[in-house]
């Protein structure tokens, strides 16, 4: 970890230790992967205009959310079959955030538990739910999550099928994993990887294993998440959900206003906009380019978050200046624990922090409460206008 000085480096790092069917799947996106740029076009289009003379001396990048004091503005994004990337890397990744003081979301597809996360951060853990085809999987999904006394529930509605992930196709990614021959040759060059996988096999679906069957193993779980994901959601599941969590209600996903409209009305109290890494629909527009729509349509109804295309910590400023409380990275931290194990989580977690430090002060900004549109670039006259401070 030494010679990681951003985000870019880790992943770099993470794609030496990983073999290309594992390192592909974090990085892909889908069909063309056009998203992927899109993402992080939307935010590099951006342009943040300092303002000098400000005593930056001490800057704060603290930042409320849900009520709860964090160190940073940013979370840990739910980001599924972590451990085949370094074993017990859901649960570093947790312990990661509880050290650093950010959220964490554990993913639908975690492959350690809600009841092993509340044991390890019990007031920083987050539960993303992935809808069952089956409800009552899901219902008692919710219940184990409220039993183990987790503050935040977050519903992904963006998987309405499976998508078009061409290059795991390539790789002949399957779920559960099988190793072919050629990927087998090719994960040579990744031993301390390859070792990992032989002694340990295909990660368990923790929290799906008791759904699977008496006995299921690691593959028959595997297989029986792939029937069960996907699965058709309505707005009337979201009112379910709604009334079975007692706390707080995130859904993740929305990218269009009128769907937060409704969202709002129905009594959910955050939502993330997210195109889901660029992992579902290619031709989507950034969560950047869409949030200001959402923000002048729900106002402050709810708590306004974003994921997706976050690189930097600059990226995370940028967002909070058009109205975000709160951004989650995905790829960035599991890149760090892909590479470092726990240690990589939190340099991860470490660099945005400084990226974030330095970049208020550049800006003239010692706080985050004094972020806003004022510190864009403005298109036009009127807009510098309007976006002045009164």
């Amino acid at each position: 970890m030494d010679g990681v000085f951003n985000v870019d480096d880790m992943r770099r790092a993470a794609k030496r230790r990983l073999p290309k069917i594992a390192f592909d799947f974090i990085e892909g996106g889908v069909e063309d992967e056009d998203g992927l740029g899109t993402n992080e076009q939307a935010f590099r289009r951006t342009r943040l205009v300092p303002r000098y003379l400000v005593d930056v001396s001490t800057r704060d990048q603290s930042a409320v959310l849900f009520g709860r004091k964090y160190a940073s503005p940013f979370g840990i994004a739910p980001t599924g079959l972590a451990s085949l990337f370094r074993r017990g890397a859901d649960l570093m990744l947790a312990e990661a955030a509880r050290d650093a003081n950010i959220p964490f979301i554990m993913s639908g597809s975690s492959t350690a538990s809600i009841e092993e996360l509340a044991k390890v951060a019990p007031e920083h853990g987050w539960y993303q739910l992935y809808a069952a085809r089956d409800k009552k999987i899901s219902e008692d999904m919710i219940r184990r999550a409220d039993a183990a006394g987790l503050s935040t529930l977050v519903l992904t509605v963006d998987v309405p099928v499976h998508s078009n992930r061409e290059r795991n196709q390539r790789n002949g990614f399957t779920r559960p994993l099988k190793l072919t021959m050629a990927t087998k040759l090719e994960a040579l060059r990744h031993p301390a990887w390859l070792a990992d996988y032989i002694k340990h096999g295909t990660p368990m679906f923790s929290n799906w294993a008791p759904y699977a069957g008496k006995n299921a193993d690691a593959e028959t779980v595997a297989a029986f998440v792939a029937t069960q994901t996907a699965a058709p959601l309505t707005w009337r599941d979201v009112e379910n959900f709604r009334r079975l969590w007692p706390r707080k209600f995130v859904i993740k996903g929305i990218m269009h206003p009128d769907d937060a409209l409704r969202a709002a009305a129905l009594g959910v109290d955050g939502i993330m906009v997210s195109n889901h890494g660029a992992r579902q629909l290619d031709r989507a527009p950034s969560p950047l380019e869409v949030f200001p729509a959402i923000r002048d349509a729900v106002g402050d109804k709810m708590t306004l978050m974003l994921d997706s295309g976050v690189r930097r910590g600059v990226d995370a400023l940028i967002a909070l200046c058009l109205g975000a409380k709160f951004v989650f990275v995905g790829r960035a931290t599991l890149y760090g624990a892909a590479a470092g194990g726990r240690a990589g989580a939190a340099k991860a977690v470490e660099i945005l922090r400084r990226e974030i430090d330095l970049t208020m002060g550049q800006i003239g900004c010692p706080s985050l409460d004094q972020l806003g549109p004022d510190f864009l670039m403005w298109d036009r006259d009127e807009d510098r206008r309007r976006n002045q401070r009164p």
